[in-house]
């Protein structure tokens, strides 16, 4: 196993601009962990695969030197570990006397199997790659923690969208093993109807591209078709309808603010085979039958403006109920909260998060 550390100054997920002195991930410690034997739940194997991580904090040892104040931040599908570092989450939650304050926690931000820096098909197996899932990737967390940073407990687990599922998934495949859950924007249900249409048709998008090739094409932006239909979904897929009419009052104000938004994203087109498997991995996903086996306190969020998880779906309150020690809580919608992304603006829920973390210390 190799580790290499370094101090970085990084660029941010969506490259708006240079890290400096003040950023939280210019603070952060990159970990670049390899894990050899590497197994699938579709029985592929590789001989090793690389697990990016970033960290802040100080681990602080017990007598027999495990680490006992590690929190691991998890982070949603197509992101990064610099996705929960930036000001809009960061700025509420790490600085002194706030919830995950660095002076008392050692955050661990990983780049998720099949994202980042992590392995993922665009290294050069395109679409032979294994057709990892979302038990795969927590499997991949786990090793991470344990053979590559020394971590045999978490404080907790706060995961967003994607990451909020694997929440769900850590606390039935290794019950006890974070003594907190904070699961972000995400349901317990297994992904079907409209959750998965959506993901199926940026899936579709990019397959049904003539420029696909197979997977085998030889540049990103070539796929114009399929990169457009990934772009407007997410447009839908995580928008607050409240906030974009806020913002965009008038037919040509809506016109140009889409057209405005289309262009950056045009401008970072995504890997076609990266982002075809970070949308599929979901696919097996469903913990709603083993829920009463999470039995460690449990603080879950969703938003009212959530166009993938709407409120009622997948009934979350009598799902919450069936975890002995849950607390379901959904955010308003208002023209100032984020969609789906209000899971990484603590400023809804920080709140929440303190009376849990005073509950349950």
């Amino acid at each position: 196993m190799r580790i290499l550390c370094a101090l970085t100054l990084i660029v941010t997920l969506l490259g708006v601009g240079r890290a400096t002195a003040e950023d939280w991930p210019a603070l952060a410690e990159r970990h670049s962990v390899d894990l050899t034997d590497f197994s699938f739940s579709t029985g592929e194997t590789l001989s090793s695969i690389t697990m990016n991580a970033y960290t802040l904090g100080t681990p602080r040892r017990d007598a027999d030197g495990r680490i006992v104040n590690a929190v691991m931040l998890l982070h949603g599908t197509g992101g990064s570990g610099l996705s929960l570092l930036r000001p809009s989450f960061g700025d509420e939650l790490f600085g002194p006397g706030q919830p995950l304050d660095l002076e008392r926690y050692y955050i661990i931000s990983p780049d998720n199997f099949g994202h980042g820096d992590s392995s993922k098909p665009s290294d050069g197996l395109h679409a032979g790659f294994p057709r990892y899932d979302y038990d795969d990737m927590v499997e991949a967390q786990y090793r991470l923690l344990t053979e590559g940073l020394d971590v045999h407990r978490l404080e907790m687990i706060v995961g967003t969208s994607m990451g909020c599922m694997h929440g769900f998934v850590w606390g039935e495949t290794h019950p006890g093993f974070a003594r907190r859950l904070v699961p972000l924007a995400c349901n317990v249900i297994e992904i079907a109807g409209r959750n998965r249409m959506f993901r199926q048709m940026i899936i579709d998008g990019f397959e049904q591209d003539p420029a696909y090739a197979g997977g085998d094409y030889s540049d990103a932006g070539d796929l114009k078709t399929g990169q457009a239909i990934w772009a407007n979904t997410l447009v839908l897929a995580g928008a607050n309808p409240y906030r974009m009419q806020a913002d965009a009052p008038t037919r040509a104000e809506a016109t140009e603010q889409l057209h405005s938004t289309l262009e950056r994203y045009r401008a970072h087109p995504v890997d076609p085979n990266d982002t075809i498997y970070q949308f599929d991995a979901s696919r097996n996903y469903n913990p709603a039958p083993r829920l009463s086996e999470i039995k460690v306190p449990v603080l879950w969020i969703n938003s009212a403006d959530d166009f993938i998880n709407p409120p009622g779906l997948g009934a979350p309150e009598a799902f919450a109920a069936e975890m002995p020690n849950a607390r379901f809580i959904l955010v308003p919608a208002s023209d100032e909260t984020r969609g789906h992304g209000t899971h990484t603006w603590p400023i809804f829920w920080k709140d929440d998060l303190t009376r849990f973390l005073a509950d349950n210390p």
